[in-house]
């Protein structure tokens, strides 16, 4: 049975529209986490809008009125969390006082414990109640996420803390504050530019790109050069919130020792700092780093200090002198020291490496091996081997109907051996995220869920094709729309996950880029598919109309034919060539990250 190749186009369309559209609606609770919007690009760094309350104090069951207040903003998101603990769940539940802008929303296991909007309808103020539970933290502080437009918003805009009678100040939050950061040394200003030069011969150094100038507006920089018992680092990269790096015994996050710089109202503050888990830093109260210095200038945050190669009295402080994984991460920052989580994956180094050992110059990559083979794979598949399968199926039977391979019809047998290239590349490409991350993944949204469904779909499909009726049994039409609705749906499934997939941290492609060779592959299989329809329909009608004159029908029907042969193969050709310039855009994309 075939249908239309508009069709096609217009399930994708609506699919590729769902997948982009925003939450007007205000129902985000895939944000109850993160606070981010599902939006793409960054959030600002700063807040133009403002949180406020009614009192410094509380107690459980008291009602607290929070204002949330600023130039017109469309959506928005309010929670309150541990002032100590701001990567746990929200905590309490809210009242409204305006039901027209906000509405209630469940997060985790707690009822109505965060706010958000009920449409875009442009808004200047907020107010709700805030209740206190029973079992409420000492401190309490209340977080915003604003949307101005689609693309421009707040996240995690910090309000003020309060706290239950007689409780003492809060000990300093997980975010970076001047205070937690301060340096026990003085601290002095660097007066001019890293350099590269001792790279390799009198220091170790890490950057990214390979060979980058630490002096340049795009190379991530970071040096270790020991110095008699001590080691001098210097850190370098195009950041205005913060850089961080970190020594770790494997390439996950968590029981790390780590060092932060951080912009602070036009200062950087240099700290300390333990990584547990995939949470915000522990900074340290005391601070074990001396001759610290710092710049700011042409777009690069620039921090250097000096550390002991052993540091036994600094518990959570790795010894200089053992081989570790070396992460090195920037991210944004807000005005007052609040360290957002990274935007894309970390550089990680390859191997284990000795900062005092032999002096080397490395580079690292910012997407695991594992997962960079899970996205070549399925690029190869889903752009090359099923995409140039359907064509052959859907255009070239009556094309190559009259040749035959192993016994089979040739546009069958070409057909086949694409599709089940497909489900091996498939197959093989789904276990490797798995394999990676030891499970599966919290961080990852949707793109899971839609990829295990793009399997199950993917599998069931040559299983299907195992029980094709004969071609003039009564269910073969049954059967060939089963055929095509499945497999349409797979493409377009998966064509949605490549898209969610490419921005994800552990493989963040060049943005937007990666996004406009994504749509630019879509126009491309879709216009191809067209065009075939078209000169297929083109031909029908012009047998159709010399179809009176039976002494000329027999001579057509052959031109007509040897006509579409000719046409379809330069078509094939040309989308063919077309399909593996995308698809070594994408692997060189992704070998480069």
């Amino acid at each position: 049975m075939e249908l239309p190749g508009f069709a096609v186009a217009v399930w994708m369309f609506g699919c590729l529209y769902a997948s982009v559209v925003g939450y007007p609606n205000g129902k985000v609770r895939e944000a109850c986490t993160s606070m981010v919007p599902c939006h793409g690009g960054s959030p600002q760094l700063s807040p133009e809008h403002t949180i406020t309350v009614n009192g410094t104090e509380f107690k459980p069951g008291d009602n607290i009125e929070v204002h949330l207040s600023g130039p017109d903003f469309e959506g928005f998101f309010i929670q309150a969390r541990d002032a100590e603990h701001l990567d746990r769940p929200a905590v309490g539940s809210f009242v409204l006082a305006d039901r027209r802008h906000s509405q209630l929303l469940t997060c985790g296991r707690t009822k109505n414990s965060a706010v958000s909007h009920t449409s875009k309808a442009k808004k200047k103020d907020i107010k709700v109640y805030w209740i206190a539970p029973e079992a409420a933290p000492k401190h309490i502080q209340f977080l915003a996420t604003v949307v101005k437009k689609y693309r421009i918003f707040w996240v995690k805009i910090p309000g003020p803390i309060v706290s239950q009678p007689d409780v003492l100040s809060p000990t300093p939050p997980l975010h970076a504050t001047s205070e937690a950061m301060s340096t026990s040394q003085p601290v002095s200003y660097i007066s001019k530019p890293f350099s590269a030069s001792g790279c390799g011969i009198t220091k170790f150094c890490i950057r990214n790109p390979t060979n980058c100038d630490p002096g340049s507006a795009s190379c991530f920089f970071l040096s270790f050069q020991q110095e008699g018992s001590s080691v001098f680092i210097e850190m370098s990269g195009p950041s205005e919130g913060y850089l961080a790096f970190a020594l770790s015994q494997d390439q996950w996050m968590g029981g790390d020792d780590a060092y932060l710089c951080v912009n602070v109202d036009h200062h950087v503050h240099v700290s300390t700092a333990h990584l547990k888990e995939r949470s915000h830093p522990l900074l340290d109260s005391e601070n074990a780093l001396e001759d610290v210095s710092w710049r700011l200038a042409d777009g690069l945050l620039q921090c250097s200090f000096r550390r002991g190669i052993r540091l036994p009295a600094y518990k959570g402080r790795f010894n200089l002198d053992t081989s570790y994984y070396i992460f090195l991460a920037d991210g944004e920052a807000s005005e007052g020291g609040l360290i957002y989580k990274h935007r894309r994956q970390p550089l990680v180094t390859n191997g284990l490496y000795k900062v005092t050992g032999l002096p080397q110059d490395i580079g690292g990559s910012r997407a695991p091996r594992l997962i960079k083979a899970h996205g070549a794979l399925m690029f190869v598949a889903w752009i090359t081997t099923v995409s140039i399968g359907v064509i052959v199926a859907r255009f070239f039977k009556p094309v190559w109907s009259h040749s035959f391979l192993f016994g089979k019809e040739l546009w069958f047998q070409v057909h086949r051996m694409l599709m089940l290239t497909t489900v091996m590349l498939t197959s093989i490409s789904f276990v490797l995220p798995f394999v990676y991350r030891g499970g599966w993944s919290q961080q990852a949204g949707f793109h899971p869920y839609l990829g295990c469904a793009v399997m199950a779909l993917t599998i069931f499909q040559p299983l299907m094709a195992g029980f094709r009726p004969s071609r003039h049994a009564p269910r073969r039409q049954l059967f060939n729309w089963f055929h095509w609705s499945t497999g349409t749906t797979a493409r377009i499934l998966a064509v949605v996950t490549m898209f969610l997939g490419m921005d994800l941290p552990a493989l963040d492609l060049p943005d937007p880029w990666d996004t406009y060779a994504m749509i630019g592959f879509v126009a491309w299989h879709v216009g191809t598919d067209v065009l075939l329809e078209i000169h297929s329909y083109c031909l029908v009608r012009k047998v159709e109309v010399i179809e009176d004159d039976r002494v000329q029908i027999l001579q057509s029907l052959t031109s007509a034919e040897a006509e579409g042969r000719l046409f379809k193969q330069i078509v094939l050709t040309i989308y063919v060539c077309g399909n593996i310039v995308f698809l070594v855009a994408f692997l060189i994309a992704i070998n480069q990250v």
